[in-house]
């Protein structure tokens, strides 16, 4: 994929509009920050003036103090920038108003997308700014799409996606990647979205053949201790596996017990080992498995669209821009 890069962008002296993905703690050692750094290191040297462009949360275009970005401030002061309120305190942000956008390039010269999480919405930000500036991708996110572009490069057989979590999307999801999948596990709430039928026996039952769905112990918060062994049992033999959210509960002690095993015996195979979003990255974390990973992706609905459909919203606004 050809994408327009930073190193391509004059911003020498430029006043910057950088997007990054703050939806995050104001903790400098969250991933999502750590991986901004090469790109505002950058952009120091080159003497640019940025001014950083992010959300959080869901404040419903309102002013949510909560939800202010005002904390993440004093951890790029070193980098002498500026940190702009919570896109999303303005409605015009979500709905892509695009006199919402032109309020914001009037801030800068040049935009810089480092926002890979956030590049499946169609945003004022993230859509709507590069019509009408100068544009390029951060280091950061064309990391992402080189590393994430493994999967349907010519991956290493058989490929496995294991998708947990709860997020309701993500049925829809799986039907796009099962055209490429060898095999697709499916674990967290995910199992109750395919109908009861996939809960009436303590096996696991295979569902349109590349659906392998787990099922869940009595109360639904984790995933059976049968369905464990047999995701293990699939994982041990993938060459490529794309692990996307927790198999339960895992905040609960009680329930941690499918995603610890699951995202152990990921990180211990032999395969080219991905994951991302959210949930995982507190999960690797937590586990001290964010070594064992060949790549940990800042995105989790961004990663699976990526992966579905080969680009997003936000690398299609850009290249448009450039072609």
């Amino acid at each position: 994929m050809d994408l327009p890069k930073l190193t391509d962008l004059d911003v020498s002296g430029k006043r910057v509009l950088l997007r990054l993905d703050l939806d995050c703690d104001p903790d400098p050692n969250e991933l999502r920050i750590k991986a901004s750094e090469e790109t505002l290191n950058f952009l120091k040297e080159k003497g640019a003036q940025t001014m950083i462009l992010s959300h959080r949360g869901r404040p419903g275009g309102k002013v949510d103090e909560s939800l202010s970005l005002k904390p993440f401030q004093s951890i790029f002061d070193k980098w002498g920038v500026r940190v702009y309120e919570n896109l999303r305190f303005d409605p015009g942000e979500e709905s892509n108003d695009l006199e919402f956008a032109k309020k914001l390039a009037s801030m800068g010269d040049v935009y810089v997308n480092e926002a890979f999480a956030s590049s499946h919405r169609d945003h004022a930000s993230i859509v709507g700014l590069p019509k009408l500036l100068p544009s390029a991708f951060g280091f950061r996110f064309v990391s992402e799409i080189e590393n994430l572009s493994k999967v349907f490069e010519n991956p290493k057989r058989p490929l496995l996606f294991v998708i947990g979590g709860s997020k309701k999307d993500k049925p829809k999801y799986i039907e796009f990647l099962k055209s490429m999948a060898d095999l697709i596990l499916i674990g967290g709430k995910l199992p109750e979205y395919y109908g009861d039928s996939a809960l009436e026996s303590i096996r696991l039952q295979k569902k349109d053949e590349k659906l392998l769905i787990g099922n869940l112990v009595q109360d639904k918060e984790d995933i059976t201790l049968n369905s464990i062994e047999v995701f293990e049992k699939e994982v041990k033999s993938a060459g490529t596996i794309v692990l996307a959210g927790p198999m339960g509960k895992y905040e609960n002690p009680g329930h941690m017990q499918g995603t610890e095993r699951i995202f152990k015996a990921v990180s211990n195979s032999t395969a080219f080992r991905i994951t991302g979003g959210g949930d995982s990255l507190v999960v690797i974390a937590k586990l001290n498995l964010i070594d064992k990973f060949d790549w940990v992706s800042v995105g989790g609905g961004a990663m699976l669209e990526f992966l579905s459909k080969k680009t997003l919203p936000g690398i299609e606004a850009l290249q448009k821009q450039t072609n």
